[in-house]
């Protein structure tokens, strides 16, 4: 049986909520489900949890770790004041702390928040990235001659898509600059484009930190997507259930690789990892071409835990129950975190 812990589990708020509120109308929205989730979890493994929602005001948090001591702070915060990277933030005050945490550390995020940054890491590596620019505001926008067209045009720090649409493909210079200056003005972000990667979309769930369990991957298929339209991820793909359902886009477990492929994977995704300092969970998004080329499109620190996402249906292929995941990803965290 696993020992009792007090966890405090902290999560974005849309708005300002008293320590102590319990969320239970919340929990009843289906876009909570990851909180809902985790919380049902950690009650059901036989610990005292806590709820703490953050929206612009930090001192909750200080107050809540002051006062109530957790052994352990479960980790889902990703926004603060509107801002996705203000997430390592959390982090990094939790291990001035010295607060045990779940997922990823600062110098993770750090590194995984930066979409350059990362490739640049992976390429020393040689793993194999597209090829990308950065296009940074207040500087002239100029397409480098080695990037072939289409690209690819994202934030160069968002995550689950944002910013992602079908006209974030450009097969033209005039089309690229177009949406760099898009996103600049309209999200206040500098910006990456990174060659279109015709292929197979996986998703490879890992767990682990000395030893790295690589879960039965993932793979978003498209269905009746128009053939002449670029396939890719874009916001709506991804989060929108009437457009998936238009186009008959899923997710499910990857259908066949070609032989060796699979060993091919794993171990390209487990040096990525490393390489990136990463702890206790993560997801990569990879593009499989025909020719057998493994491309790293994403990485994400600290993935969605909802019971019905990716990370959580590679665990239970894999016979590991959603119960049993989210006390791994504990007792990863009381190993790896400083105490």
């Amino acid at each position: 049986m696993n020992k009792k812990l007090k966890v405090l589990l902290a999560f974005d708020s849309p708005y300002a909520t008293a320590r102590g509120y319990d969320f239970s109308k919340e929990f009843e929205d289906p876009d909570w489900n990851t909180e809902k989730d985790v919380h049902r979890a950690l009650c059901e493994n036989g610990h005292e949890v806590r709820l703490l929602g953050l929206y612009n005001d930090i001192s909750v948090l200080l107050e809540e770790i002051k006062e109530c001591k957790p052994d352990i702070v479960f980790n889902l915060a990703e926004v603060f004041k509107d801002k996705t990277y203000f997430d390592k933030n959390i982090v990094a005050l939790l291990e001035m702390l010295e607060v045990p945490y779940t997922g990823a550390t600062l110098a993770g995020l750090l590194l995984c928040g930066d979409k350059a940054l990362t490739k640049k890491i992976l390429t020393f590596h040689r793993i194999k990235v597209p090829n990308f620019q950065v296009f940074y505001r207040a500087r002239h926008i100029r397409l480098l001659h080695r990037l072939k067209l289409p690209v690819v045009v994202k934030p160069l720090q968002e995550e689950a898509s944002r910013g992602i649409s079908q006209a974030s493909v450009a097969d033209s210079e005039a089309a690229l600059i177009e949406r760099v200056k898009f996103i600049q003005e309209s999200m206040g972000m500098d910006v990456i484009a990174e060659e279109y990667i015709e292929g197979r979309e996986l998703y490879v769930s890992i767990i682990g930190n000395s030893r790295i369990r690589i879960l039965p991957f993932r793979e978003i298929k498209f269905g009746q997507f128009p053939q002449d339209e670029p396939r890719i991820a874009t916001y709506k793909a991804k989060w929108d259930d009437e457009y998936r359902k238009k186009w008959e886009i899923k997710n499910a477990f990857a259908g066949r690789l070609s032989e060796g492929l699979d060993v091919k994977i794993e171990a390209l995704c487990k040096r990525a990892y490393r390489a990136l300092n990463l702890q206790d969970y993560a997801r990569f998004d990879i593009r499989v071409t025909a020719q057998g080329n493994v491309y790293i499109l994403e990485v994400n620190a600290n993935p969605c835990l909802a019971n019905d996402d990716e990370i959580a249906q590679s665990a239970q292929k894999a016979g590991i129950s959603y119960n049993a995941l989210i006390q791994k990803i504990v007792d990863l965290a009381l190993v790896s975190k400083p105490q």
